[in-house]
């Protein structure tokens, strides 16, 4: 087979995502969480994507890395950095976005997006769980909730609850503390939504909010984080079909450059 075929590969802390392209079209994709080992997740979400269009990985022509552990992807022909990623992912998708904002497990930022594609600004955190998708998973531990169920659940609250710690430590005990209060749980978990947009629209000022803003990350499936985002930036959000692939969306498309001046 003519090497036509390219790969972007998206290794973030929570997820492992593979994005295979022939030619600047989508072929498939996968995601699966990353575990102990980066190397491992790599190949085997990869190995899944091409496995659903009947190809292996001797049929690649070019692969970029991406995500934290990019630098951990061998069989990447070069490594590139998710914000460069993010925002070309999200301008092959919806070439009027010019704000992203990404939340993944670990980190969340902010890209100002030009017209090509290119990164204009932009702003990140990856120093303290507030604000991504971790701080959410500890919240929902605490209300013995599962994190697929907080977003349905807080969009029956009729008084969120006032979260004011941004350390997911005292935050953990602040939510003990408004349970023990008869805070229900609706009310609680629509104030940990808010407390997450809130430190992301604050941080994404710098950056500035431009329409289309778009929402990606693992974290914009849960419809009650892009609720409070749209009430925090006052402008309304997007969310691609598959809000998780576009980092691995973007390095694809930058593999599928690279190829076709090699």
């Amino acid at each position: 087979m003519t090497k036509t075929i390219t790969a972007g590969v998206d290794i973030g802390a929570a997820t492992a995502k593979t994005v295979i392209m022939a030619d600047g079209k989508i072929l498939s994709y996968a995601v699966i969480p990353t575990g102990d080992s980066v190397a491992r997740a790599a190949e085997k979400v990869t190995r899944s994507a091409l496995e659903q269009v009947a190809l292996s990985m001797s049929d690649l022509g070019f692969v970029i890395s991406t995500g934290y552990g990019r630098n951990g992807v061998a069989f990447a022909n070069k490594a590139v950095t998710e914000i460069i990623c993010h925002a070309k992912g999200v301008n092959f998708l919806i070439p009027a976005a010019r704000t992203v904002i990404d939340i993944g497990g670990q980190d969340s930022k902010v890209i100002g997006v030009r017209e090509d594609g290119t990164v204009r600004d932009f702003v990140m955190n990856d120093k303290c769980a507030a604000g991504t998708g971790r701080f959410l998973e500890v919240m929902a531990g605490v209300l013995g909730l599962a994190i697929e169920e907080m977003g349905p659940i807080s969009l029956t609250s009729k008084e969120p609850c006032s979260v004011s710690s941004t350390c997911t430590i005292f935050a953990e005990t602040e939510m003990v503390s408004l349970r023990a209060d008869g805070r229900t749980r609706e009310d609680l978990v629509a104030g940990i939504h808010r407390a997450v947009a809130t430190r992301v629209a604050v941080m994404g000022r710098t950056v500035g909010y431009r329409e289309q803003v778009v929402f990606t990350g693992g974290v914009a499936k849960n419809v009650g984080v892009k609720n409070a985002l749209e009430a925090g930036i006052g402008l309304p959000i997007m969310i691609p079909e598959e809000p998780q692939i576009i980092g691995a969306l973007g390095a694809a498309l930058i593999a599928n450059g690279a190829l076709r001046v090699t």
